[in-house]
């Protein structure tokens, strides 16, 4: 792989990176399952937030994504939540797991399809900036007051399975026939980074927004 491909990948990962959060009630033998360096994919869309809070869960995930769909502009209920979704067999790398007493925040960073194996075998300098961010993200809304919005039912059933995983702590990176994923998501990745290298200027690889 050569520099103008590697600069390629991160421009698409890191490119408008934003964070989102995902709060649930996680069991720690399902918490435990997580490493950083993994690489995960989840089966289902992946509904997330942007607005942050207080955890009155035990567990958050705090995904870094420059590929969340915004659905506020579709029903009043999803910009009360600031409802951001990706879709179906979207591929994450956790890049650090951080406990504050009985409360645990795992970091995803949303990663190409077409650059799995690239992000399972690298790390970079801004994988390492992005990380300190997040655990000053955690530090700051650890034990900050929830916000009400996210504490309703129908929220909370949207969020409570684990990312990756089934709820019996299943990977399903390690059973899922990674080829044809990959395939799958090839063809729409690059057409996406074609419309998207033709309406926008160049930004920065990374820029929390």
């Amino acid at each position: 792989m050569d520099n103008k491909q590697i600069e390629e990948i991160y421009h698409q990962t890191f490119s408008g990176l934003t964070l989102f959060y995902r709060d649930t009630s996680l069991l720690e033998n399902l918490i435990s399952k997580y490493h950083v360096g993994q690489i995960l994919t989840e089966r289902g869309f992946t509904d997330m937030t942007y607005k942050g809070g207080g955890l009155a869960t035990n567990f958050r995930y705090l995904i870094a994504s420059a590929n969340g769909k915004d659905l506020s502009a579709f029903n009043a209920d999803a910009a009360q939540l600031g409802h951001i979704l990706l879709t179906s067999n979207a591929f994450f790398k956790v890049l650090d797991i951080y406990k504050i007493g009985d409360k645990t925040q795992v970091f995803l960073l949303e990663i190409p399809a077409t650059a799995v194996d690239f992000f399972a075998n690298a790390t970079s300098n801004i994988e390492e900036d992005i990380t300190i961010k997040a655990k000053e993200n955690f530090d700051t809304n650890c034990n900050a007051v929830p916000i009400p919005e996210l504490q309703n039912q129908e929220w909370k059933q949207r969020t409570e399975f684990p990312i990756g995983m089934s709820d019996k702590g299943e990977l399903f990176y390690q059973s899922v026939n990674k080829k044809q994923v990959l395939a799958d998501n090839k063809t729409k990745n690059q057409n996406e980074t074609d419309n998207k290298n033709q309406t926008e200027q160049e930004k920065p690889w990374w820029k929390f927004w």
